[in-house]
Order: C-alpha cells, then structure tokens, then sequence
C-alpha cells in the first residue's frame, strides 16, 4: 500500500499542506525576486473572491492569461501535493475553451486521479482562504485515495 502523509486541513490555512505546495509554486515562477517581500497570503490573495468581487464579475465572460495561469498553478499544487503524500508521479492535462469551459485531469501512470469538469473558469476562486485551503486538501486526499487504491494502474508506466 502507498505511504501517506497527514492530509488534513490545519486550524490556520495557511499551515495547509496544500496551500504550503501552492506557495511553493507561486514562488517559483518568481524568476526576478519580485515577490520576496511579499507575504505567503499576499500572494495567494488573489484566489480570494469575497462576495463583493464575485459581484464585479460579469457572470458571462473569457478567462483572461493571468487566471488561467492561476488556475494551473492551483492544480500543479494538487498534483505535486498528491506526488509528495505517495512518491508517485502526477501529471496536470487542461484542456480549456476560449469561454472558460472545459476539463482538468490529474494522472498518474494510468490512472486519472483527478478529474475536474471547469465552468465559468473567469470566475475561478474561493471566499475564503480556508476555504481555498480545504479545497485543496479535499482534491488532494481523492487522489491519494484513487492511487492506494489501485496502485498497480497508477505505477504503470
């Protein structure tokens, strides 16, 4: 059976296992160091839309670069989250349409691990951190789940 580590949601979300691999990935698209100033929250802010944002926008609309980036990067997170609690590859596929519809896998040998029906995706955030953190974590034990339990598709390869 696949080793796992604690998947759970920590009281601050910030000490999220998921949350602390998508800083991770936030940070490593800083080529110039142009965020080091900035806080682990400060950089994740933006996948916060409190009632009040969500508001402004329009319910029908195209994803722009920078939410598409984000979106990818939230669900690198996952998948290399998933790698960590199991040692086992992951690897991220979206395919998206111009309107913001579209699909998200997550795969690991064989095996799809993750799968993700996107709509609506310039829209794509959460109200709250913890909320964001919970998420994350909740994608993250579904797949560890699908790799323990069927390993032997999952270290196909």
């Amino acid at each position: 059976m696949v080793e796992t580590q604690a998947l759970e949601t920590a009281s601050n979300p910030m000490d999220s296992v998921f949350v602390k691999e998508l800083v991770k990935q936030w940070r490593a698209q800083d080529s110039y160091g142009a965020w080091e100033g900035k806080s682990d929250a400060t950089l994740l802010e933006p996948y916060v839309l409190d009632k009040e944002k969500r508001r402004e926008i329009p319910i029908i609309g195209d994803p722009d670069p920078e939410t598409l980036w984000r979106l990818e990067l939230f669900y690198n997170a996952v998948g290399l989250a998933i790698e960590r609690a199991t040692g086992i590859m992951v690897t991220p596929m979206m395919k998206m349409s111009h309107e913001g519809f579209g699909r998200m896998i997550l795969s690991a040998g064989r095996l799809i691990v993750v799968n993700r029906h996107l709509r609506d995706v310039h829209r794509f955030g959460f109200p709250t951190m913890a909320k964001l953190a919970e998420e994350g974590e909740k994608l993250v034990a579904a797949g560890v789940e699908m790799i323990q339990k069927f390993p032997e598709v999952a270290n196909y390869g």
